[in-house]
């Protein structure tokens, strides 16, 4: 493309979910290309999708979408439609992805991938059979400080990784008042903690330190039922239902602490962590240092390298800026502070730009199926007490 008498292509987007994550997305389509320009492709927002007309009609308008539909398979057999954007919850992942990789349309999917392991390999092989561009939407290893600590890996400034340990804390569900969103029930979404948050910690190590060999986990359901909401939007924890709501079990895990052979690996992940907003950390320990990265400060990488004199000897903080990765694209000077949003940006940068240059984007479905694959394991691993392969 000649930067200086062309402008970039533009791709049609259609939208599957109206929820709180589909105006994560839609600000990225907006934003991408102000952030990244030229941008490699400006998606277009041409039609988003809920099964309630309302919703949909709604969301068309406040996401700026040019349509809307009830039906999903509007925005599959669209010859209109180049990109997929899946925002559902996990239970119509496969179906949705599956019918768009034979119809040839590039495709995001929010995580977890799928349901179960069977589900998440048909749709890898089916993406990879119709050559189709994909990308799970863990954002949160777009992260420049994130990226900061993998490049540093990479460079060998900490040396050798000796272990890695990794947290997501969250608190939401921690009030046994707290509606029962579909996020507790297994049919809808897989599994509970595990499923929702701690699949963002296990790519986070894949990411900085590589795949997993075994797992030894445990899972806890601490909240047994809880009150049945009602009406078509998930509020999480936002709402307080009367104490007389008819009450529902949950059937998927509050919290899962688990240990992994790699090189050596624990996590922890709980949605019932009192205090604890999202609370994503991860420390690295290397030969020659360590690294230690805290999501709800997100502008800052925590350093300490064995090289350092014995005098000045600890953990300093690093703030991303523009000599970060994804910093000439962000914001001017460094510690001017980046959010939720930004990481979905640079997710769409990634996305839009493999498909510009006939890559694939990372983290794709075959990324999610290996995810699918170890949370597998960890599940079968809580259930036996003991060690489990990943195979």
């Amino acid at each position: 493309m000649d930067q200086n008498n062309a402008s970039p292509k533009k791709m049609n987007v259609g939208l599957i979910g109206a929820g709180f994550m589909a105006k994560a997305h839609s600000i990225a389509y907006a934003g991408m290309p102000m952030f990244f320009w030229p941008a490699p492709i400006i998606p277009v927002k041409k039609m988003i999708v809920d099964m309630n007309e309302a919703i949909a009609k709604e969301a068309k308008d406040k996401f700026a979408f040019e349509s809307y539909s009830t039906d999903w398979h509007d925005v599959v057999n669209n010859p209109e439609i180049d990109v997929v954007d899946i925002c559902t919850p996990n239970n119509v992942h496969a179906e949705i992805a599956i019918a768009a990789a034979k119809a040839g349309k590039h495709i995001i999917c929010e995580k977890p991938l799928a349901l179960t392991v069977d589900q998440a390999r048909e749709m890898y092989l089916t993406a990879k059979e119709n050559n189709i561009k994909t990308l799970v939407a863990f954002n949160y290893r777009k992260t420049p400080a994130v990226q900061l600590a993998k490049k540093y890996i990479e460079e060998g400034a900490i040396g050798e990784i000796l272990d890695f340990r990794g947290t997501y804390l969250q608190d939401w569900s921690a009030d046994p008042e707290s509606p029962l969103s579909w996020r507790f029930q297994k049919n809808i979404c897989g599994s509970g903690a595990l499923g929702d948050i701690g699949t963002h910690v296990v790519d986070m190590l894949r990411f900085l330190v590589g795949d997993f060999k075994k797992v030894n986990a445990r899972t806890a359901t601490y909240i047994p039922e809880r009150p049945v909401q009602s009406g078509l939007t998930d509020s999480l924890g936002n709402a307080r239902l009367n104490k007389d709501t008819p009450r529902k079990a949950v059937d998927v895990d509050d919290q899962c602490m688990f240990m992994i052979e790699c090189e050596n690996g624990a996590f922890e992940a709980t949605r019932n962590a009192w205090g604890r907003n999202n609370y994503i950390t991860f420390e690295i320990h290397g030969t020659l240092g360590s690294l230690y990265f805290n999501y709800e400060r997100r502008d800052e990488l925590q350093v300490c390298f064995a090289s350092d004199p014995d005098d000045r000897r600890g953990f300093r903080t690093i703030y991303t800026g523009p000599n970060h990765p994804y910093g000439n694209g962000l914001w001017p000077i460094p510690a001017l502070g980046i959010g939720y949003t930004e990481t979905k940006i640079v997710e769409c940068y990634d996305f839009f730009n493999a498909i510009a240059n006939d890559t694939q984007a990372s983290p794709n479905f075959e990324d999610g199926y290996e995810i699918e694959l170890i949370s597998d394991a960890i599940l079968k691993s809580a259930q036996t007490h003991t060690w489990v392969d990943v195979h």
